[in-house]
């Protein structure tokens, strides 16, 4: 019997490359005129895998989660990740938006990448939800190749990606 190949597809977002997207964020944020006397804020809760925005208005939450989302991309942070919630407002006439980090793809997700990996009728592809990741195995490592192939060209809402590649 052949022996069988596998990786995982797994979903995560780099807190320190977060971390250091948020100071950089900080930094303009602090240098720039059109924010000069204003209350704007941008704090990383990492345990919480949120990122917590406050601005003067909406007009300034607008530019403050512009500002973020520029450090972020240029940090390689993937903003599939980023689950923005709604601005609200809170007192002394400020506003705030909580941005969550998905960590992990969800449960939904795995079951949607698992039914488009059977749909597709690769050949002896079986996936198995492990968790928040996912594990592709078969006795062919071309079919895996295709398999990663097909993965990268859809959207399951998520950034995959792909490791831990066994012979």
């Amino acid at each position: 019997m052949a022996a069988q190949a596998s990786f995982d597809i797994t979903s995560k977002v780099d807190l320190q490359e977060v971390d250091n997207a948020i100071n950089q964020a900080k930094k303009e944020l602090a240098q720039r005129y059109d924010f000069k006397g204003s209350k704007s804020t941008i704090e990383l809760k990492a345990k919480e895998n949120l990122i917590e925005l406050v601005a003067d208005d909406n007009f300034k939450m607008e530019a403050v989660w512009e500002i973020v989302l520029t450090r972020l991309i240029r940090r390689g942070v993937p903003t599939k990740n980023l689950k923005p919630g709604d601005i609200e407002p809170i007192g002394g006439a400020l506003v705030k938006r909580r941005v969550e980090l998905q960590q992990g793809i969800s449960s939904d997700a795995a079951r949607d990448i698992t039914k488009f990996v059977k749909e597709q009728k690769l050949k002896k592809i079986q996936v198995t939800i492990q968790g928040d990741q996912l594990r592709v195995t078969s006795s062919s490592k071309d079919e895996l190749q295709n398999a990663i192939q097909i993965l990268r060209a859809q959207d399951f809402g998520v950034e995959l990606q792909f490791g831990n590649f066994r012979d």
